[in-house]
């Protein structure tokens, strides 16, 4: 089979596996993200991230996690809710982590869409990723044709909004690449960084120090920034500002994946129930979620802050 042939094949499978969109990128060197991650992680913006100090020449240069990689397939997975939490009288986490966890979703996906392509070219050198490793996800998501990064930071499809999780496959298989460049299509529009409540965000570029994604789910300390008290907004785990004011946000279409949909347990909480959760209601509610990621600790320590 041909290249461009493989490739249409792949693309039309990701899109029978559920995935949003596919694209494909010729594994190259990313020397001018690579630039601008130094610079961001040179400014300390990461906070306490190190992780992202680490293997920093993996991000950019996938050759180095795969052996003898030629490309890249990126998949967008659509995770834009029917039904959102209740805004009257609630605590809101953000809707990425309504369902179960995307890692394990996605990465199973994914996993079934390089079988079918070894089923076709026989065993390849590859791995799957799903925000799991090294990888600058939204850099390969605009190389491969999918979106332009906008002023939030995040990718944005024309058709389809920000409310996607990225996966790859690299794998040791030369394909027809998708290298049609989008165009950056913000404009003078500036609602991302105007409505974010603690300014963490300039246009392209967001310090994570202050952005309330990184204090409710990364940060790990015992206190929040006090200056920060009343600018949480009622978020609990992440936030969606940003991305809830963006006019291409218009365009998203509400996912068909039922182990995303809110569960009836998290749709009938209210701030009353929020401020008495314990360690067996936080099981019950989160087991198999994102929202795990911070722990009972420091979801309650979220809660706390901006309650009391």
């Amino acid at each position: 089979m041909s290249p461009d042939h493989l490739s249409a094949y792949i693309k039309s499978e990701a899109l029978q596996l559920g995935f949003f969109a596919c694209g494909i990128s010729p594994v190259t060197y990313l020397k001018e993200e690579a630039r601008h991650m130094e610079s961001w992680l040179a400014q300390g913006m990461h906070g306490e991230m190190t992780y992202l100090e680490r293997n920093r020449e993996n991000r950019y240069n996938p050759a180095l996690l795969v052996e003898g990689a030629r490309s890249v397939i990126t998949i967008l997975y659509n995770y834009y809710p029917d039904e959102k939490l209740e805004k009257e009288d609630n605590y809101q986490i953000s809707k990425y982590a309504y369902g179960k966890d995307y890692h394990y979703v996605i990465k199973d996906k994914l996993s079934l869409l390089l079988r079918k392509i070894e089923e076709k070219t026989g065993k390849r050198k590859a791995r799957v990723f799903v925000d799991s490793a090294p990888v600058l996800d939204r850099a390969w998501a605009q190389k491969s044709g999918l979106g332009f990064i906008g002023k939030n930071t995040l990718l944005i499809h024309k058709k389809g909004g920000s409310f996607f999780f990225i996966g790859h496959i690299i794998l040791d298989l030369e394909l027809a690449d998708d290298q049609k460049s989008v165009a950056n299509a913000c404009g003078t529009c500036t609602k991302c960084i105007d409505a974010c409540p603690t300014g963490a965000l300039k246009p392209f570029q967001v310090d994570a120090r202050k952005c309330l994604s990184y204090l409710t789910i990364e940060y790990r300390g015992d206190a929040l920034p006090q200056e920060l008290k009343t600018k949480f907004n009622d978020w609990i785990f992440g936030c969606d500002i940003c991305q809830d004011v963006c006019p291409w946000n218009r365009f998203s279409k509400v996912h068909n994946e039922p182990l995303f949909s809110l569960s009836h347990q998290l749709k009938s909480m209210r701030k009353t129930d929020w401020k008495k959760l314990d360690k067996p209601k936080f099981k019950m509610l989160f087991k198999g979620t994102a929202v795990q990621r911070t722990g009972f600790k420091g979801l309650k320590r979220n809660i706390d802050f901006i309650t009391y």
